[in-house]
């Protein structure tokens, strides 16, 4: 029998911001289990469905109508979730006011030698030349500062090839609060300190 060879390190920003969010062994716990998953291929998506309701709502300019709509359409294991997230994505809706949906693309970034994917979910365009690139929270534990730092910083990045002149936006749906850089975070710390982070995944996965 040939055994499985390990997967090459790699995270999306979802799973590297989760990471930093660990502290102790469960960090090491942490990196285990996702390999896990992406050796075997599994994994599966439960809030497709809300993201594309708010994404009708934002671009047809409907005020919440596909929002309030996918509740009762979900899967019914599904629906408890769903409820917690609609109002806070109500909410959020509400806050943008007039504004253009905008596609951004998915960069492959290196944070020391990690491959980690930056993909917001979409970009908004508004009317006073204001733009900017959304990642959505949908957890039921609160952003920890560190991934609010690691996940602006490295859109920041990159926003040249997610969405050029965009600011990016970290969108806590379930308390409806909304995340946006700390004009006073230091990039070169934040750098080194996520570099070291991302030498310390690599190195449990590919233990």
């Amino acid at each position: 029998m040939t055994d499985t060879p390990t997967p090459t390190p790699y995270a999306t920003l979802l799973a590297f911001t989760r990471y930093l969010a660990q502290t102790g062994p469960a960090k090491a716990n942490f990196v285990s289990d996702l390999r896990k998953r992406r050796t075997s291929r599994s994994g599966f998506n439960p809030d497709g469905r809300l993201l594309k309701a708010l994404k009708a709502d934002l671009r047809f300019g409907t005020a919440g109508t596909h929002l309030s709509a996918v509740v009762d359409t979900v899967d019914p294991r599904w629906r408890g979730r769903y409820s917690a997230l609609v109002p806070g994505a109500l909410e959020y809706l509400a806050s943008v006011g007039p504004c253009q949906l905008v596609r951004t693309h998915e960069v492959l970034a290196m944070v020391g030698g990690l491959p980690v994917k930056i993909n917001p979910q979409f970009g908004l365009s508004y009317p006073d030349g204001r733009k900017e690139a959304v990642r959505l929270h949908l957890d039921e534990v609160p952003p920890q500062p560190d991934a609010i730092l690691a996940t602006l910083h490295l859109m920041s990045r990159h926003m040249d090839q997610v969405f050029p002149g965009a600011t990016p936006v970290l969108v806590d749906v379930r308390r409806g609060q909304i995340h946006r850089p700390d004009p006073a975070a230091r990039p070169d710390r934040v750098e080194r300190w996520l570099t070291g982070e991302a030498a310390a995944f690599a190195a449990v996965w590919s233990a």
